[in-house]
């Protein structure tokens, strides 16, 4: 599974939002997930095996804890991809705006009397 397929899953989102603001500890992680999922600890404990197999997140054992970090390599493809939508978006707005330019400058105004000046 792919960075972009992994992050699929909302729990695997939250995960993610979650590491991008730094280091979590798998307890916090599964604390969390089923606060705001309601799934059980070994849910969440495949979610992150999930994240660490595609390479969205990296482990390491600290004492008798497994602290996880994001690492930025696992969604280069699936940021790669989504500038490639923002490609098309920028281009259909940019042609939206100057649609809406136009439009402005060809509407003519309407006074009181309900007739069209020029």
């Amino acid at each position: 599974m792919d960075g972009l397929e992994a992050v699929g899953d909302p729990v695997r989102r939250r995960f993610v939002e979650l590491l991008a603001r730094g280091e979590r500890t798998a307890g916090e992680l599964a604390t969390l997930a089923a606060d705001e999922f309601g799934i059980t600890q070994p849910a969440a404990s495949r979610h992150l095996r999930v994240l660490r197999e595609s390479g969205v997140v990296a482990s390491r054992v600290d004492g008798q804890r497994r602290v996880y970090a994001l690492e930025p390599a696992g969604l280069e493809e699936a940021a790669a991809w989504f500038d490639g939508l923002a490609v098309f978006w920028e281009q259909r707005l940019d042609a939206l705006g100057t649609e809406l330019v136009r439009g402005r400058r060809g509407t003519k105004t309407i006074h009181h009397t309900g007739k069209a000046a020029s």
